[in-house]
């Protein structure tokens, strides 16, 4: 069968953290990174991609109740040096 992966190949999954940065506001979103033998990897899993895209919109239009769903919201502030 097409797409399915032989039972030798190795699936490695990871969680970490994205940061998604737009304007004053940045957002911390867990994903798990997936790993397998060959092709492109490491990648997200399609549900963790739109996780992604959605709390940038949010973040995009400033509605940081919504962006608060997916992770932790940071407000920037520039650092004198």
């Amino acid at each position: 069968m097409v797409g399915r992966l032989h039972e030798t190949e190795k699936v490695v999954k990871r969680k970490t953290l994205e940061l998604i940065h737009e304007g004053r506001y940045a957002v911390e979103v867990p994903v798990e990174l997936i790993a397998e033998e060959g092709g492109w990897s490491p990648y997200l899993s399609m549900e963790d991609a739109k996780r992604l895209e959605a709390a940038r919109l949010a973040l995009r239009r400033g509605d940081l109740a919504e962006t608060a769903k997916y992770g932790r919201v940071f407000e920037l502030l520039p650092v004198e040096a």
